[in-house]
């Protein structure tokens, strides 16, 4: 039976082999969400960096551009990380490609390709997430983006409902930290929006003015798509 592992931030990763494992990268609020959506609204793929200089200099070769830094849209790109940003029509998102840099997701993804399989979970996408992983059956490791580094509440919330999800199918009693995730998601799965009002990065987003981001980033099962990261592109499965 594969099990499921959670990496509570990409500072631990060189903890854990990723080789013949499948890694499921998930940055709730916002970069994982805002990735999802854009491809189920027709981005044709994705193209994640770490700089913003680089992320920029795509405009060149015809990408929209989309940048975060420290929650706010960058200077002089199209989009910021707002998963509405792709949903309200002020940027035509239809058949571009979208080169994307955040604070922290989009270098978890790059942290992350050790594995055989790099998919971008979130809660949007959370059943499609758990159909692949069946499909695969390979050990899961959850890499939670985090926040510059150190644990946070919703990506591990994440690992916990998709945990959840699987349990029937993978080993989720052999880590602790999945243990944990799951005791968490069951105590917020009643209203996982209220629970995080509690956590530190929806108390940033509130400051910038980005509630309503939160709520929508905690829908389950928007969207029937699996992102997988390959050869420098995020593409749909």
């Amino acid at each position: 039976m594969p099990s499921i592992d959670i990496c509570f931030s990409p500072e631990l990763l060189p903890l854990y082999d990723l080789s013949g494992r499948v890694a499921v990268v998930v940055d709730i609020l916002r970069a994982s969400s805002s990735i999802v959506t854009g491809l189920a609204q027709g981005v044709t793929h994705m193209v994640p960096f770490s700089e913003l200089e680089a992320c920029r200099a795509m405009a060149s070769e015809g990408y929209l551009t989309a940048a975060e830094r420290d929650g706010r849209q960058a200077e002089n790109v199209d989009l910021g990380n707002s998963p509405f940003g792709y949903l309200d029509g002020l940027v035509p998102v239809r058949g571009r490609a979208v080169a994307i840099t955040t604070t922290n997701g989009t270098r978890a993804l790059h942290l992350s390709t050790g594995a055989d399989h790099v998919v971008v979970g979130a809660f949007l996408n959370l059943g499609a997430v758990a159909d692949f992983l069946r499909q695969q059956q390979k050990d899961v490791v959850v890499v939670c983006a985090g926040w510059k580094g150190k644990f946070c509440l919703e990506d591990t919330l994440f690992g916990g409902a998709l945990a959840y999800r699987l349990a029937q199918e993978f080993d989720v009693s052999s880590s602790d930290a999945t243990l944990a995730a799951l005791d968490l998601w069951q105590v917020a799965q009643p209203d996982v929006a209220g629970y995080l009002l509690k956590s530190s990065h929806v108390r940033r987003l509130n400051s910038l003015e980005s509630h309503k981001d939160m709520e929508f980033c905690v829908r389950e099962d928007e969207y029937n798509i699996v992102p997988v990261f390959r050869n420098g592109r995020i593409e749909v499965a």
